[in-house]
């Protein structure tokens, strides 16, 4: 099966390669990228031929990706859906931080875009346990890995 070049599937294909640079793919990790296949729009059928394309095993449908690097509507909300599942386990691995790390940067997300973020994970901490357990790990996050 040929992938069809996407945006979406630019952005996961990066993503996944940030997940495989020690060649192990953790729980966590996975949990990352199935939300980010959804947010992206990348069919569950079309995971296992990224992950070969990552691993070599298959040509990647891209030739530099340089028309998908560009900043776009909807890419505040797919990275802050990534960032609150990996605040929703109870930490935040080096390999996640490196994910996250690399969709900011390739997404082109800006600091105020951030600030925003924050301010409404800050604001969904005041709903539950949940949420307040979800603004204490982000607090970490913010230390280890600020704008």
């Amino acid at each position: 099966m040929t992938l069809v070049p996407t945006r979406g599937l630019f952005l996961y294909l990066e993503t996944l390669r940030v997940a495989f640079d020690d060649k192990i793919v953790t729980d966590d990790e996975a949990q990352i990228l199935r939300i980010l296949a959804q947010a992206l729009g990348v069919a569950p059928s079309d995971t296992a031929e990224c992950r070969s394309i990552v691993a070599g095993e298959a040509p990647s449908p891209f030739n530099d990706g340089s028309e998908f690097g560009t900043h776009q509507m909807g890419d505040a909300t797919t990275y802050q859906s990534a960032l609150i599942a990996a605040l929703d386990d109870d930490i935040i691995s080096e390999d996640e931080w490196a994910m996250l790390d690399h969709l900011r940067r390739i997404i082109g997300l800006q600091e105020d875009q951030h600030a925003l973020i924050e301010e409404s994970i800050r604001g969904m901490g005041e709903v539950d346990a949940e949420g307040q357990r979800r603004v204490e790990r982000l607090e970490r996050y913010l230390t280890v890995c600020s704008f």
